[in-house]
C-alpha cells in the first residue's frame, strides 16, 4: 500500500459523534425483536436500504464468497432471503447450506451479525416470492429459491465515539 493511499485512508472519519445508546443489559431475551428494534431506528433515521446485507457462503472446496442480498421476511422459519438455486450462492448453499449474514448501518455505527444453517423454503414460498419481486416479468422462474437461515448465533455491535464499542451476542 502506497504511503499515499494509506494516508487518506487513516484520515476518513470513522462514525458520527451522535451516535445511537444501546445497553446490552435492557436487550430483549429474543434476538428479532431486537433486530426489528434495530431496523426501525435506521428506518426512521433515513438509512438508506436497511435491509440489504452482505450473505457470505462457502464452496465445496472451501473458498469463502460474499455479495450484497435483500431481508426478505425474519419469521418462524428463519431470515429469508432468495436466489436462483443455479447461481453460485445457490450452489454454494447446496454443498455447504451454512452462511453468515452481516447487516451494516453506517449511520448509526451498527452491525448485526446472523450465522446459522439454510434451509430451502417451499416452491409455493419461492414462486410468491419471484412473482412479488418489482422487476418480475409474468413467468415464474423454476430456478428461483426462497431460502431461510436458522440462526445458531447472532452478535449485535453498537460502535461508540470513545471507540469502546458494544457487542451484544446470542447463542442459539
Amino acid at each position: 500500500m502506497s504511503d499515499t493511499l494509506r494516508s487518506r485512508l487513516r484520515a476518513l472519519p470513522d462514525f458520527p459523534d451522535d451516535l445511537p445508546a444501546f445497553d446490552p443489559a435492557t436487550a430483549p431475551s429474543d434476538p428479532a425483536e431486537l433486530f426489528l428494534g434495530w431496523l426501525d431506528a435506521a428506518l426512521a433515521a433515513g438509512v438508506r436500504q436497511p435491509h440489504a446485507f452482505s450473505l457470505a457462503t462457502v464452496a465445496a472446496n472451501g473458498a469463502p464468497s460474499s455479495r450484497m442480498l435483500i431481508l426478505k421476511d425474519l419469521d418462524i422459519d428463519g431470515w429469508q432471503f432468495a436466489t436462483a438455486r443455479t447461481s453460485r450462492k445457490g450452489r454454494e448453499l447446496a454443498a455447504n447450506p451454512r452462511a453468515a449474514m452481516n447487516f451494516y448501518w453506517s449511520e448509526q455505527g451498527r452491525q448485526v451479525r446472523v450465522v446459522g444453517a439454510v434451509v430451502e423454503l417451499s416452491v409455493e414460498a419461492s414462486a410468491r416470492d419471484w412473482a412479488e419481486r418489482p422487476a418480475a416479468d409474468g413467468a415464474g422462474n423454476p430456478a428461483w429459491q426462497l431460502y431461510a437461515l436458522q440462526p445458531s448465533e447472532i452478535e449485535f455491535w453498537q460502535a461508540s465515539a470513545d471507540r469502546h464499542h458494544i457487542r451484544h451476542r446470542y447463542d442459539l
